[in-house]
């Protein structure tokens, strides 16, 4: 995907999530199944996996480049990095530290939803600074992945907005059978 493309996916994916995290009743939206998360927790999690990249993109570039270093590889295709992506998750791959998220309550879903939307424009804001070649030499630290390109970042941001609601989605088919 081109930088437009990534752009737009981005707004797509998390407006889709943030639309569904809406409409949910406020037991669903804090129904949670043993060891998981609930909708609430969901929403909360991609809030603060996307607020510290957003931070990152507010350094100059020489910045980020003299702090992480450049990419010496080229980026690999968005399936190529949903792919290992999903290889760590079945690895036992998981959340830690700052990015565990915390019970939300029905009353602030309206306000994290409303801020992750924020922060979502400002990252694809901050994306179209970043030329073609900017995308693919920059490197940014994931805790599950590594280092990866900022192309690469970007395209798990839009996946794993898509991953954790169907993650909710899933909760509540569990929940309805049971």
């Amino acid at each position: 995907m081109i930088n437009k493309e990534i752009q737009a996916q981005l707004v797509k994916k998390h407006n889709e999530f943030i639309k569904y995290i809406s409409g949910l009743s406020d037991d669903d939206f804090l129904f949670c199944l043993s060891g998981k998360w609930s909708a609430g927790q969901q929403v909360d999690h991609i809030y603060r996996s996307v607020k510290p990249l957003l931070m990152a993109l507010k350094l100059p570039v020489w910045a980020i480049k003299w702090w992480i270093g450049r990419a010496n590889r080229p980026s690999k295709s968005y399936d190529q990095l949903v792919a290992k992506y999903k290889h760590k998750l079945s690895e036992g791959g998981k959340a830690f530290g700052r990015f565990i998220p915390e019970e939300v309550n029905p009353k602030n879903r309206e306000t994290i939803c409303r801020e992750l939307h924020a922060l979502v424009n400002k990252l694809v804001f901050r994306m179209g600074k970043y030329s073609e070649s900017e995308l693919d030499s920059i490197i940014l630290p994931h805790p599950l992945l590594g280092k990866i390109t900022l192309r690469e970042m970007m395209y798990f941001t839009i996946y794993h907005a898509e991953h954790h609601m169907k993650l909710a989605e899933k909760t509540l088919i569990e929940k309805n059978r049971s």
